[in-house]
């Protein structure tokens, strides 16, 4: 569809937006790849629920398996305004950036080789999730750190054991944390 001709205030609206503005509206629709808004300002969508769309990954820093568990319909939000998506006719928002970084304020707080008591969230063929508390998950590899093995086989880890790990990187750009096992086994 043309915008610019089958829509030309959705359109002009769509251009006076600028990267990083902070949009208001309502939680219009709920759907399995994203959430619509309905926008304060600017004039409706003329096929969609609303002209701002939250797109999954935007909606929130911690893990959820539906988009209904972060928000609700009906529900007033603020976002930030990353872009207009010119092919849907779309306001692209970003609800999570305007939240604070569970990653970043962990980071903030420990220091390489600091252990913490944690519970094992999954054992895939690469190494254990072990969850950390407050939305933190981390990674032991069953790769070598050092001469030696990170974690012990799968089979010697339970999904919802209590385990000791120790930090060994926070890597903020890739969004990971690598844990390693105390020297003394634990």
């Amino acid at each position: 569809m043309d915008w610019q001709s089958e829509s030309p205030e959705l359109w002009a609206f769509l251009k006076t937006l600028q990267r990083g503005d902070i949009l208001a509206g309502t939680v219009a629709a709920i759907e399995r790849f994203g959430v619509f808004v309905a926008l304060d300002d600017g004039p409706g969508h003329p096929t969609l629920p609303g002209v701002g769309f939250i797109g999954i990954p935007e909606l929130s820093w911690r893990h959820f398996n539906d988009p209904a568990d972060v928000v609700q319909v009906g529900q007033r939000v603020s976002c930030e305004f990353l872009g207009a998506d010119t092919h849907n006719a779309e306001a692209r928002l970003s609800l999570k950036v305007l939240l604070p970084d569970p990653l970043q304020a962990f980071a903030d707080r420990v220091v390489v080789g600091q252990e913490f008591r944690g519970t094992v969230e999954k054992v895939v063929p690469i190494g254990v999730f072990v969850d950390l508390g407050d939305g933190i998950v981390g990674l032991i590899s069953f790769r070598e750190i050092d001469g030696r093995p990170a974690a012990s086989p799968a089979q010697d880890f339970a999904i919802g054991e209590k385990i000791a790990v120790v930090v060994r990187e926070v890597d903020l750009p890739i969004r990971r944390i690598f844990l390693s096992r105390p020297e003394n086994g634990q």
